[in-house]
This record gives C-alpha cells, sequence and structure tokens, in this order.
C-alpha cells in the first residue's frame, strides 16, 4: 500500500474511470430490471418534462390511478423528492439528444456514484491519510451491490452526491474559519457551496437529513459549545432547510400526487425485533453489500475506529447509518435499495478493516493479509452472485407488449396496463392509465380508459373477450378495445 501514497492521484484516477466505466454494464437496458417499478416512475416524470414542458412544481407520472395516495389523481401528480433529477435527465435528453431518456438517466445516476467516489475519498483523506482515502474511493467503487445502484434511474445515488458534497465543502469552510486571515472570497464561496449541496441533498431525498450528523461533529469540533451561538452556522442550517420546508408545504395542495410514505417508518411493527436485525445486517449487510465474509472487514474496520478517538469522525456515518434504518425500519427491510444511503459509511469501514488487516502480522507471518485475501474473494465473488439477477429483465413481455400498444393505440389513448400495480408495463406503452384494475371496467371506461393490456395471458383473461373486442392476442400479451364490444 506504500505505492498509494507516492502517486494517489493517479490511482484515485483509475478507480474513478474504472468506476465509471463498470456501471455502463447493460448500460441500454429498457426499465424492466430490478425496482423497475420505482425507476419506471421516476422516468415518467422526466418522460413528462421533455414532451409537455418543465414544470417543476407540478411533476407528473403516467400511472394515473388512485392506489399510492388513496385519492383519485386523474393528472398523475407524482409528489415526492423535489424533481431535480428528473428536469437535468429530460433536459439532457431534451436539448442534447444522442442516447435515449433512459439512458440519459443513467448518466446522471453514474456521473452521481463517480462524484461521490470522489467526495469519498477526498473526506476521508483529510480526516485520515490518503491511502485509506483511496480504500474508501475503492470500495465505494467497486463494491457489486453499489455497482447495480450507481447506474439505476433513482434520485437517491445524486442525493448521495449532494450530502457528500456538502460534507466536504462544509469542512472546507471551516478551514476558513479556522484561520481568519484567509481570503474572504475563499471562505464564502466553500460556505455557499456547502449550502447548496447540502439543500439539494435536502430535496432530492429528505433521508439526507441524517447524514447531517458528521457535519454537527464537524462544527462542534471547531467550536465546542459555542456552536450554538454561530451564526453562520445558523444561516447554514436555515438555508440549507428552507427549500425542503418550503417543498413539503406546497406538497400539501396536491395530496393525491403524495404516495403513502408512513408505513417506511414501522408500518409493520418490525422495528427491533428479531427478523429486523436479520435483514439489515445479515441479509442487506452480511449477504447483499458484503458477500458473507466481507463484513469481517468491516467489523475489524468498526473495533477500530471505537479505539482510535482522533477518528470519531468517522463514527458518525455510522451513528448516521443507524439512525436511519432505524428510524425509516419497514423501508430498510422491505426494499434493499434504501441502502443506497448507508454505502459511504460501508465503504469507510471497509477501508480502514482493509488497511489494518494488510499490516496485521504475528511472529512474522502475514497473518492479516492472508485473511483480508479470503474476505476479498469472498467479498467480490458472492457479492456479485447477489445481484447480477439485477440486471437481467424480469419479464421481456411486457417490453413486447409496450411497444405494440405504442404502434396499435392513438397518443392520446389511457391504457390500462394491468401488473398488480406495478408501473413498469404502462410505462412501457408510453400513455398515461392505471398499472391495476382499481375499479370495475365499466368505472374506468367512464374515467377515460380506452384499451386494456393484459401480459403473459393465460386462458381465464379470455374471459375480457365476451365484452370487449381483442384487437391482438399472442404468448406475450392480450389488447382489447374497451370502446367497442
Amino acid at each position: 500500500m506504500s505505492n498509494f501514497k507516492k502517486s494517489p492521484l493517479f490511482f484515485l484516477s483509475i478507480i474513478l474511470i474504472f468506476g465509471f466505466v463498470v456501471r455502463l454494464y447493460r448500460f441500454n437496458n429498457p426499465i424492466a430490471d430490478w425496482h423497475s417499478w420505482r425507476q419506471a416512475d421516476t422516468s415518467a416524470v422526466s418522460r413528462n418534462f421533455a414532451l409537455s414542458g418543465f414544470d417543476l412544481l407540478h411533476p407528473r407520472m403516467d400511472n394515473i390511478s388512485n392506489v399510492q395516495s388513496g385519492l383519485e389523481n386523474p393528472q398523475g401528480y407524482f409528489f415526492a423528492e423535489f424533481p431535480i433529477y428528473n428536469a437535468v435527465q429530460a433536459g439532457l435528453f431534451k436539448f442534447v439528444g444522442i442516447l435515449t431518456l433512459e439512458e440519459w438517466g443513467r448518466v446522471v445516476t453514474i456521473l452521481s456514484s463517480t462524484c461521490s467516489t470522489l467526495f469519498l475519498y477526498l473526506i476521508v483523506s483529510r480526516h485520515s491519510n490518503k491511502t485509506l482515502g483511496l480504500l474508501a474511493a475503492f470500495f465505494y467503487a467497486f463494491t457489486p451491490y453499489n455497482i447495480y445502484y450507481g447506474r439505476i434511474i433513482l434520485a437517491d445515488p445524486s442525493m448521495v452526491m449532494a450530502i457528500l458534497g456538502g460534507i466536504y465543502f462544509f469542512d472546507r469552510w471551516l478551514d476558513f474559519e479556522r484561520h481568519p486571515a484567509k481570503q474572504s472570497a475563499s471562505r464564502i464561496f466553500y460556505s455557499l457551496l456547502a449550502i447548496l449541496f447540502t439543500g439539494a441533498a435536502f430535496l432530492l431525498r429528505p433521508y439526507a437529513v441524517f447524514f447531517v450528523l458528521p457535519i454537527v461533529y464537524l462544527a462542534f469540533k471547531k467550536f465546542g459549545w459555542r456552536t450554538f451561538f454561530q451564526w453562520q452556522l445558523w444561516l447554514f442550517v436555515i438555508v440549507s432547510v428552507i427549500p425542503l420546508v418550503w417543498w413539503r408545504i406546497w406538497m400539501t395542495q396536491f395530496p393525491e400526487g403524495i404516495p403513502a410514505n408512513a408505513w417506511l417508518l414501522n408500518g409493520n411493527g418490525i422495528r427491533f425485533h428479531p427478523a429486523f436485525f436479520r435483514w439489515i445486517f445479515y441479509e442487506r449487510l452480511t449477504k447483499l453489500i458484503s458477500g458473507y465474509l466481507g463484513i469481517i472487514i468491516f467489523v475489524f474496520g468498526f473495533l477500530k475506529v471505537v479505539k482510535l478517538k482522533e477518528w470519531l469522525f468517522f463514527l458518525f456515518f455510522i451513528v448516521s447509518s443507524l439512525a436511519y434504518v432505524t428510524v425509516f425500519a419497514t423501508g430498510n427491510v422491505q426494499h434493499d435499495y434504501y441502502q443506497i444511503l448507508i454505502m459511504p459509511s460501508v465503504a469507510i469501514f471497509f477501508a480502514i478493516g482493509s488497511y489494518f488487516l494488510y499490516h496485521w502480522s504475528r511472529k512474522k507471518l502475514p497473518v492479516g493479509k492472508i485473511v483480508l485475501a479470503i474476505c476479498l474473494v469472498s467479498f467480490f465473488w458472492f457479492g456479485w452472485m447477489q445481484v447480477k439477477d439485477y440486471f437481467n429483465i424480469n419479464n421481456p413481455s411486457i417490453i413486447i407488449a409496450g411497444e405494440a400498444v405504442d404502434h396499435l393505440t392513438p397518443k392520446n389513448a389511457k391504457i390500462i396496463a394491468n401488473y398488480n400495480g406495478d408501473s413498469s408495463l404502462l410505462y412501457q406503452t408510453k400513455r398515461k392509465g392505471w398499472a391495476s384494475f382499481e375499479k370495475p371496467i365499466p368505472d374506468m371506461i367512464k374515467m377515460g380508459a380506452s384499451y386494456l393490456l393484459l401480459v403473459n395471458p393465460t386462458e381465464k383473461d379470455m374471459v375480457f373477450a365476451k365484452d370487449y373486442k381483442l384487437i391482438v392476442q399472442t404468448k406475450d400479451y392480450l389488447l382489447f378495445d374497451l370502446k367497442q364490444k
């Protein structure tokens, strides 16, 4: 590892370049892979921006059902995160072109993930050394779990990039507060960047608020209890939070577009039950992210940090992660993409564990290197085994059916694309409509439904042919005209 110290920028460049490249795997995949339902809703908002104008205050998706909020939503409003990610994706598609909308979405995420890798290197290097910074960047860039979620069409990776940027620039701003003689212009520059990145992180995903703890630690380390009397810090907090508060207030005018979310906290009562610990610490951290034996590296890193007071800063990343997964217990158990937010913390402790295992020896035997090698093989091999199927198209029939509907129906037609509430099928049609039978079909016809699309049909599905005209029948899909008997 001594070579890292001699040319850190060279190794960092290699990590950033190859971290970018590996995320291009199946770059042109349609939105039909793992968690396609959430990706479809996100990309649908972007597509509507590109087609109908960039109305950021009224984001709309294609699914106009009442399933997500429990209220009638004929406009298809979708009020979750502020649509920064969607505006960038749609803007690149509309004004640059070359790539498809979905490919631009992946580009935005890949670039965000690459920037996160850079910020993580800068943060860790400032509070330890460049070798640990490179190791943290390496694990963040090449953890198989993070490779998949570092190219997904969701705002979460961009949020991680933004909060890491906020932490880094806040830390740089404190440098100038420690040395007031330095240029005031640079002080203002870093303070503005800290506010911009932190505020953007909150807007992209409010969960980022959990990761203000490292910022709080840095402030207390600098000012002590005088932190509460620093007007600059209050300005940072207020200006960073105001956009989020405004957005949440604005959203309340459109309750039909706000997906039900209270269940994410502890909707099924799983918090602190044995199943909670099994899912978070075994199924996700040990198995999915660490590839089983990789957890040894993580634990070793955690034990080392606990013993070293000078690295208390890193411990606050773990505290932030634990607070997040505990508060949003059901969300983190239900969805594995919720762990995107904790990956910087995991990468930091993988780095520290690797560093000390590498230097651990007994009676001149390289015990640590042997343990580290075995753990890394397990980490990458079994980690990849866990996520390799995430890239697969789970049901090719929805792609075939969607393309057919796009060619056979008017652009303004509204479709019942029954997929048990999953928007993935509806998204492929490039039409607005419903992803489930939320009401009896006659009632949905009155609401504007013109066609019914069913994929992977069975004999039971032919029952609809008694009342509605069957336009196309294939092994992949059935398409009915609901306006004709």
